[in-house]
């Protein structure tokens, strides 16, 4: 479990996150997500199953001695703050992914150089998916 602190109209809540494996049959999964506020009262809502999101405009090239950066969660691809060429350190936000109407910052797990953008913004990506490659 991995404890966050969230601030949603201007209240915040202390909210722990528990990461769930899937097996290959689950297609969509019901969630109750327990939010706490200050630790002692808790608030649970209703997540509506996931659904088949459009198909991604997806390239699977694998360009050798890249680093991948892939999709953590399915999504949007909302924008991007490189282009091929660019260097990047360790941490700096490479693009922003939009994912249960919250944007998401994927950072660059290496410093290198994007040798690849393998999404466009505004497609839609699943997990796993190939965003980026940084050599």
């Amino acid at each position: 479990m991995k404890k966050y602190k969230i601030t949603v109209n201007g209240k915040s809540y202390d909210v722990l996150v528990e990461e769930v494996a899937l097996s290959a049959e689950n297609k969509a999964i019901e969630a109750t997500p327990v939010v706490t506020k200050q630790a002692t009262s808790s608030v649970e809502k209703s997540v509506k199953p996931a659904t088949e999101a459009t198909p991604s405009k997806v390239t699977t090239e694998i360009i050798e001695n890249a680093k991948p950066i892939k999709a953590s969660l399915p999504g949007t691809v909302l924008s991007f703050n490189v282009s091929v060429g660019d260097s990047v350190k360790s941490g700096d936000v490479v693009l922003i992914l939009e994912a249960m109407k919250m944007e998401n910052e994927v950072v660059s797990p290496v410093d290198g150089v994007v040798k690849s953008i393998n999404v466009e913004a505004g497609s839609s990506v699943s997990e796993g998916d190939i965003l980026l490659q940084i050599g």
